[in-house]
């Protein structure tokens, strides 16, 4: 029977340690992203009411004002897209790249588990064939199981994604056509 020593402890904790840090390097990368892209949103929006504050202001009838509001509804909803898929933009692949990391993790995992579990069963007692044959079995519809349930991640993943698309698309067309609906009427 063979025990792990103290130096694969060690270096089983350090490589553990450096993917920990990676990961937390990815995510720390994606909020960093989404604060940037906060404080771009921000600074515009306040540049934005400033100059329209001034456009109100300035106006002198309702006709005219009715006109200043469509003038600015529509960008402001093309704006609101715009950052729906810049968000949903770094959230996917923040998680794409997390999953990347994660991916490669389990499948050491699993290459150093049928390691352990072959060399266990090279050092069954005779006899013993039956249950190095379950226990191959188990392993094996296990790393079945395992990939069956990644694929379907990656499917609802793929299904939700080319919803999040057609939405944003929706609403952009929705946006663009709203002046137009409204001059109609």
């Amino acid at each position: 029977m063979s025990y792990l020593t103290a130096e694969q402890m060690m270096a089983a904790h350090k490589a553990n340690m450096e993917v920990l840090f990676g990961l937390t390097e990815k995510a720390y990368a994606g909020v960093e992203k989404l604060v940037e892209l906060n404080l771009q949103v921000a600074k515009a929006t306040l540049s934005e009411t400033s100059e329209g504050v001034q456009a109100v202001m300035s106006v002198k009838d309702a006709q005219e004002l009715m006109s200043l509001q469509q003038a600015m509804l529509q960008p402001a909803a093309e704006k609101a897209a715009a950052y729906s898929r810049q968000v949903y933009d770094i959230v996917t692949n923040t998680n794409t790249a997390v999953g990347k990391v994660v991916e490669v993790q389990m499948a050491d995992a699993q290459k150093k588990f049928l390691s352990a579990v072959d060399t266990s069963l090279k050092n069954a007692p005779a006899g013993s064939e039956n249950a190095a044959s379950l226990v191959k079995s188990a392993v094996t519809a296990a790393n079945t199981a395992f990939e069956s349930v990644q694929k379907a991640v990656k499917q609802a993943t793929d299904v939700a994604d080319a919803n999040f698309q057609a939405m944003t698309q929706t609403a952009a067309k929705a946006a663009a056509n709203a002046p137009k609906a409204r001059r109609a009427a």
